[in-house]
């Protein structure tokens, strides 16, 4: 595959939620009440439970694993939490080519919510799987 700067990736989304939250707290024990519980969000500024940004993190993995292969390699990614994850958005991991160094691509990489406010932007260095 030729890559080249510009290039958008394939997306990953997800809408998103407690069941959602529930899944990947049990996986990962974090049961957290914010993540969890309505009064516990609104007590922490927020208008209700929130999701994790770690969660975002993880739909942008499954996003570059998906796109580089199972030989591929994330070499980096760093993301910026800057908006909450809320019930009923639909969450999408995007990503563009910003780079490319022989085999190593760099990419522009954010999760947006459905009306195209960025929630974690940041960025990523990957290896094409062979």
């Amino acid at each position: 595959m030729t890559v080249k700067v510009g290039d958008e990736i394939p997306t990953f989304t997800r809408e998103t939620g407690f069941a959602n939250w529930n899944r990947y707290a049990a996986v990962n024990d974090e049961f957290v009440p914010i993540h969890m519980d309505d009064a516990a969000g609104e007590a922490a500024g927020n208008g209700g439970a929130f999701g994790m940004g770690n969660l975002q993190w993880a739909y942008l993995h499954n996003m570059l694993r998906s796109w580089i292969g199972e030989n591929g390699e994330i070499l980096s990614i760093e993301v910026q939490f800057r908006s909450p994850n809320v019930k009923g958005q639909t969450v999408t991991a995007k990503g563009v080519v910003t780079a490319v160094d022989g085999d190593v691509i760099s990419l522009d990489v954010w999760t947006e919510q459905q009306e195209g406010t960025k929630l974690a932007p940041g960025s990523a260095k990957v290896k094409m799987g062979k």
